[in-house]
């Protein structure tokens, strides 16, 4: 199995979806083909980091590459 991957403006956009639309994480994973758990990953994400949250195509944030550095 092929793990996707999915843009920074897509991952923005869905959570744009949820957090500012009102759509339900449920509704709006289904809508986009993603997994719900990775859709709330995400808004997770954003409700923490911010603009940070979405370093884009497999890159770490500044924070997590500390941690594995």
């Amino acid at each position: 199995m092929v793990r996707r991957k999915f843009g920074e403006q897509f991952e923005r956009e869905a959570v744009h979806l949820v957090t500012v639309r009102g759509v339900s994480a449920a509704r709006a994973a289904r809508d986009l083909d993603v997994h719900a758990t990775v859709l709330r990953r995400w808004v997770n994400a954003a409700r923490g980091k911010g603009v940070q949250a979405f370093p884009g195509h497999g890159r770490l944030s500044s924070d997590d590459e500390e941690l594995w550095s």
